[in-house]
């Protein structure tokens, strides 16, 4: 569903949508939507002159993803309202721009206005934490046998190396 800014001058856009599992490209191969996607809100223009654009509204939604240490499946429900805003990216500005702290809460959209999917990609991979961990004590994988330390108990010993001396161990020889 896109919102053109020509029709949000005129009036705000609503939405009432479902995306089934698979629609929506998170552009992450370990996290995977495992449930329909549901949204309502509103996309309003706030900001007419400079095309500043506000979504708001709540989805619901299951995500999976792999623990980064252990590798184990991961499940995120997401039920939560959003409130997200949009700015055109400036034309032919192609310097690099200091922006301020209350900039960086804006997202930008380029052409004539924004697509519904990729504000939702935007908000459930906001919501998402940057870390993913099962659980605060997650034992991550052994880095010699290789099997997972949260199921199973290896008896293996990883002697640290400190690398930087191995040039002088073989000079005695």
């Amino acid at each position: 569903m896109f919102f053109h800014v020509r029709d949000l001058e005129l009036r705000a856009g609503r939405f009432d949508v479902e995306r089934p599992a698979g629609t929506i490209e998170f552009l992450d191969p370990k996290l995977t939507q495992t449930s329909p996607l549901y949204a309502t809100g509103t996309v309003e223009l706030v900001v007419p002159s400079i095309g500043e654009i506000r979504v708001r509204g709540h989805a619901r939604v299951r995500m999976e993803a792999e623990c980064d240490r252990c590798l184990d499946p991961l499940k995120y429900p997401i039920d939560s309202d959003f409130e997200l805003y949009y700015r055109p990216v400036s034309e032919g500005s192609t310097a690099e721009v200091a922006i301020d702290e209350g900039e960086s809460a804006i997202g930008f959209y380029q052409g004539d206005g924004i697509e519904l999917d990729d504000v939702l990609r935007e908000f459930v991979l906001l919501t998402l934490p940057m870390q993913q961990i099962c659980r605060e004590n997650c034992k991550g994988i052994c880095p010699v046998c290789g099997q997972n330390r949260n199921h199973v108990t290896c008896s293996c010993e990883s002697a640290k190396v400190d690398d930087r001396w191995a040039a002088l161990r073989s000079f005695g020889k």
